[in-house]
């Protein structure tokens, strides 16, 4: 799989998480609770503050931004690389005209 390939894979990926996250903040409280539950006792009777969940979806939000920008600039990017190669190869063949002259 080549870098450009990852980094679509990481922005999708980003995306996703960050909607996941701005819609559903409740999710990822019960994630994080589920992850602490292991090193610390009583993380199950953890509560969320609504300022909490209110930040959490913010950075949902700006994570799915993120995502949909570096997507966008690795779009842009490949397309200008395209671009790019195609005028390099026919720059030598416009040099050269056909003309018919007709007496």
């Amino acid at each position: 799989m080549e870098i450009a390939s990852r980094r679509k894979l990481g922005a999708i990926l980003a995306i996703v998480q960050g909607l996941i996250t701005a819609v559903a903040p409740q999710l990822s409280t019960r994630i994080t609770r589920q992850v602490i539950r292991g090193n610390f006792d009583n993380a199950d009777d953890l509560v969320a503050k609504p300022g909490y969940v209110r930040r959490l979806r913010a950075l949902g939000i700006g994570l799915a931004a993120a995502g949909i920008a570096s997507f966008t600039m690795e779009l842009v990017s490949e397309n200008n690389d395209d671009n790019s190669t195609e005028t390099a190869t026919t720059d030598g063949d416009d040099d050269a005209v056909d003309v018919t002259v007709e007496s």
